[in-house]
């Protein structure tokens, strides 16, 4: 196996679940130019879904305007559907974000159409971005699990994670959204989607519901994967798959990762004070391990 030496994380800024208050604009911006001091080469910034399904990101186009643009720094947004990609280019979108699903019902519930639907979104969006020059990640939702759905195979998650790649998407992130996977289905899922998109075009994604996260990304960097997405605290969760805890904690990834001699290029102290900050700001506990033990020391 190849020695990675440098991981490129990602980082969600994982707000779109959260149930509470909405979150001040300018806290938001905050934390992302925070987030940009510790080395973080892409932080996912937002959301241009409609605010009627997820009112904690209706001010999406202020915060994307209002941040500070670090040198060698991506700030990708999601766009679920062409008019939201319009919208975020207009607002100084450099990247932006489509999300499929490989459970049937997930996609009903989570973007109200069919799964042939939500990828003829996505080739809408492709084209537009073809055009315009803008970079386009995809997302596979549920590829170890779903809420309705239950067990998905891995057979299907290729499949899915196939056509998304061939209608142009740069990397796709392989997402546990509910939590449930194990190191073990992890394999059996990476070993199936490695058979039909090279492993430099994949990420992963996962959530920590039952404490799986971070072997399950340990799992996948062994099997040669090298981009992780993370949540600084372990914020997140998905609206609509209730249960779902956050994603995984960064300051917990880069912990690992750095204990195994692996260079993030992250400084571990400004990313829990962003930790700290956005906490706080919630008043909520973090869920990193990491930031919790540094608390007792």
């Amino acid at each position: 196996m190849a020695t990675v030496r440098k991981v490129p994380l990602r980082r969600l800024v994982g707000l779109a679940s959260l149930r509470a208050n909405i979150i001040p604009t300018l806290t938001k911006i905050k934390l992302v130019d925070m987030l940009s001091e510790t080395g973080l080469p892409v932080i996912e910034v937002t959301s241009f879904v409609s605010p009627k399904w997820v009112p904690q990101m209706a001010d999406h186009t202020e915060v994307l305007k209002g941040i500070q643009k670090f040198p060698g720094v991506n700030y990708p947004v999601l766009t679920p559907n062409l008019r939201a990609f319009q919208t975020a280019v207009a607002a100084g979108a450099k990247e932006v974000a489509v999300f499929v699903a490989a459970s049937e019902l997930f996609t009903k519930k989570n973007v109200n159409c069919s799964t042939d639907e939500s990828f003829q979104r996505c080739d809408e969006i492709l084209k537009a971005a073809r055009v315009a020059g803008i970079p386009v990640r995809g997302y596979v939702s549920c590829v170890l699990g779903c809420p309705y759905e239950g067990k998905i195979s891995p057979a299907k998650v290729a499949k899915v994670t196939k056509k998304i790649y061939s209608m142009g998407c740069y990397e796709i992130s392989l997402g546990d959204t509910i939590g449930v996977g194990t190191p073990g289905l992890m394999k059996a899922m990476l070993s199936a989607v490695m058979q039909e998109v090279p492993v430099s075009a994949l990420a992963v994604h996962c959530h920590d519901t039952y404490g799986q996260a971070l072997a399950n990304t340990l799992m996948a960097l062994q099997m040669g994967v090298s981009v992780m997405d993370s949540s600084v605290a372990g914020l997140g969760g998905c609206p609509f798959a209730q249960g779902a805890s956050g994603n995984l904690a960064t300051e917990d990834l880069v912990y690992m990762l750095a204990g195994m001699g692996i260079d993030t290029g992250v400084n571990l102290q400004k990313l829990l004070e962003a930790g700290a900050f956005i906490c706080q700001a919630l008043n909520k506990k973090t869920s990193s391990r990491v930031a919790q033990a540094s608390c007792k020391l």
